[in-house]
């Protein structure tokens, strides 16, 4: 609708509020109020198969959120709603992997973890079929004060032979990747011996770390991920590298060179958000089962780990499986929703539906509890919706996957990708959008370029972007349709005709010819020219650096342009040399003689104050001219002490 806004107007006085826009003279079928959408751009349904019935489908094609992605269009101050449905599948996949402390002080609860693997498979087929699980272990940097680096201790940090030596310190290796075969576990995990350290906390962040990012090592699928972190001790971190030298920071990538971490003694301890963040981006929940005298610091984590369970070790790890099964459950059976961080003016807020038909709002929306394997959260279809086609929500159809439409009466193609084209189409049989009259939501759209082409046939004059048959400008001087209109400056056209620079005479007379020129001699007579509509009043620099007085009125009608030019610029005069070099000259003279006054003032102040000093001391080398200072009397005189006078 380019006709709306008159020449020299800017373009965003084509938009305000419906109400203001009539007023103007709008007319109201090409007033565009766009709303707020939501689609679902992949919208698989939720797996439904009980455990023992049927072929077992890929880990990955078992779905248990619906949606999986959405597209919101959003304005401000319309919210947009849509329904994410969980339901937990029976016999949904595992991948387990247990991370254990191989430090000293576990020495007694290695033989019960060797018996886990055979017992755990078992325990499993209860929940799932398709388990699997792996191993790695954790010792601390292997640099002072964490270990002691004398060669004997280095091999065998625990000095001793029998039953059997330790095993030389490392900061975390990867023992046994992901698999289904819990003898191989039971094998695996049964050569490991112990090592040791002399601090007690132990580089457990480091091997998280590790184990979290490095998914092609340990073999994590898309499926449910658990971590089972097993140690009696805390846990060094982000700074506590600086014990040992180590000063670079922790940079969360994957280290692992032939199943051994090999930044351990280069890289910091990363802190522990860094390493909440990693498993919250890897989808790995982590069971910590820790000693009682250390579950106060890992109790802290739950916090900060995105889904966390603490479980106490007995001193021997006897219960260790019992942990495991339990952690599980309780994780399994809470859903909580979480988002990142929200760009300003955004804000969302969560409605549950939990078991038994309870209603939350607020923080308590964003979780649901004690979820049973099958349970699942319906909205019923409504048959307004073509026939149940989709759910009728606050007045309107939100469409099944495959259907479209207001009231989800259009079918999608066979590729599955939205198309919102059907809105523009006259029926469902019709392939001609808006009827072939333009294009846009509105078909207010002009489909050929026409009304943007300037008087030398460029779009926009070269100065801007078509769009919808109306030139966007992009340099903010120039108006109007084409973008060849500058009311606040004089242009290369108005300096040419009026003071011959810019141009030569057959370029102005084709690129200048919708200008009328009338030139005067003062700026002051421009003053007296009455305001009125359409009039500009302009103080502009040319290229020389000369202020231009003119006035700008623009033709409503036909697009031309007159201009009042004042022929007497206002130059910038040169610099005044003599002046400027007068003035340089003066000022080496006076601080010449300043400086050399100066330094005769503090010559001659030091003079007198060593004449002063000279004559005082000459003052005290002064002696009575009468004595002798080194004349000594030839007589001399003794008494007889034992003379006594009668």
């Amino acid at each position: 609708m380019t006709s709306f806004t008159d020449v020299g107007q800017h373009l965003w006085e084509r938009c305000d509020t419906a109400g203001s826009l009539l007023r103007r003279g709008c007319p109201l079928d090409r007033l565009e109020d766009p709303r707020g959408s939501v689609v679902l751009l992949k919208n698989h349904r939720v797996t439904s198969r009980p455990k023992g019935h049927g072929q077992r489908p890929p880990a990955q094609h078992v779905t248990q959120l619906q949606p999986q992605t959405v597209l919101l269009h959003l304005r401000p101050g319309e919210p947009q709603t849509f329904e994410v449905k969980f339901k937990r599948v029976e016999d949904y996949p595992i991948d387990l992997y247990y991370l254990m402390d191989l430090s000293f002080s576990m020495e007694d609860d290695l033989p019960h973890v060797k018996k886990l693997g055979a017992d755990l498979m078992e325990e499993m087929k209860n929940i799932t079929g398709d388990f699997r699980m792996g191993f790695g272990a954790f010792v601390d940097k292997t640099v002072m004060p964490y270990i002691s680096t004398a060669e004997d201790l280095l091999r065998n940090p625990c000095k001793r032979t029998e039953p059997r030596p330790c095993s030389p310190p490392f900061t975390y290796r990867h023992i046994l990747g992901l698999t289904a075969n819990g003898t191989l576990f039971t094998e695996l995990v049964g050569g490991q011996r112990i090592s040791g350290n002399l601090d007690s906390p132990e580089g457990g962040l480091d091997a998280l770390m590790q184990a979290a990012v490095c998914e092609a090592q340990i073999g994590w699928r898309n499926v449910t991920r658990l971590l089972v972190f097993s140690t009696d001790a805390g846990f060094h971190f982000a700074g506590d590298g600086k014990l040992g030298g180590v000063v670079l920071p922790n940079d969360g990538q994957c280290h692992l060179q032939d199943d051994v971490y090999t930044r351990g003694n280069s890289q910091d301890y990363p802190s522990v958000a860094h390493v909440a963040e990693k498993l919250r981006q890897k989808n790995i929940q982590i069971i910590f089962a820790v000693t009682e005298d250390v579950a106060h610091l890992y109790e802290g984590l739950r916090s900060i780990f995105p889904k966390c369970a603490v479980g106490t070790l007995s001193n021997t790890s006897h219960n260790i499986l019992q942990i495991i099964v339990q952690a599980y459950n309780a994780l399994t059976s809470e859903v909580v929703m979480e988002n990142g961080e929200l760009p300003p003016g955004l804000r969302i807020s969560y409605v549950s539906r939990c078991k038994g038909g309870e209603l939350r709002h607020g923080q308590q929306g964003r979780r649901c509890s004690n979820i049973s394997v099958g349970d699942e959260d319906k909205v019923p279809r409504s048959p307004s919706c073509s026939h149940g086609n989709g759910t009728l929500e606050c007045g309107t159809c939100r469409c099944e996957e495959g259907r479209a439409g207001a009231l989800c009466e259009c079918e999608r193609g066979p590729s599955g990708e939205t198309d919102d084209s059907y809105r523009c189409r006259r029926d469902n049989a019709s392939e001609e959008r808006c009827s072939g009259h333009g294009e846009g939501r509105a078909c207010e759209c002009p489909l050929s370029l026409e009304s943007c082409l300037s008087r030398d046939g460029q779009v926009c004059a070269g100065r801007g972007l078509c769009h919808c048959g109306a030139c966007i400008c992009q340099d903010n001087r120039f108006q109007g349709p084409t973008c060849d209109l500058c009311p606040s400056c004089p242009g290369i056209c108005t300096s040419h005709r009026a003071f011959s620079q810019g141009l030569n005479t057959r370029d102005c007379e084709t690129s200048c010819a919708h200008l009328n020129l009338t030139l005067v001699r003062e700026a002051g007579v421009l003053a007296l020219v009455p305001a009125t509509t359409g009039l500009h009043r302009c103080r502009e620099m040319d290229a020389e650096d000369c202020r231009v007085h003119f006035l700008l009125r623009t033709g409503q009608q036909t697009g031309s342009v007159q201009i009042h030019v004042a022929l007497k610029r206002e130059c910038p005069s040169g610099p005044n040399v003599v002046l400027i070099t007068a003035a340089v000259s003066a000022s080496v003279v006076v601080l010449g003689v300043a400086f050399l006054l100066l330094w005769k003032l503090v010559t001659s102040v030091y003079d007198r104050r060593e004449f002063a000093r000279f004559q005082r001391e000459l003052e005290k080398r002064r002696w009575n001219r009468r004595d002798n200072p080194i004349y000594k009397s030839a007589i001399t005189t003794t008494l007889n002490p034992r003379y006594e006078e009668w």
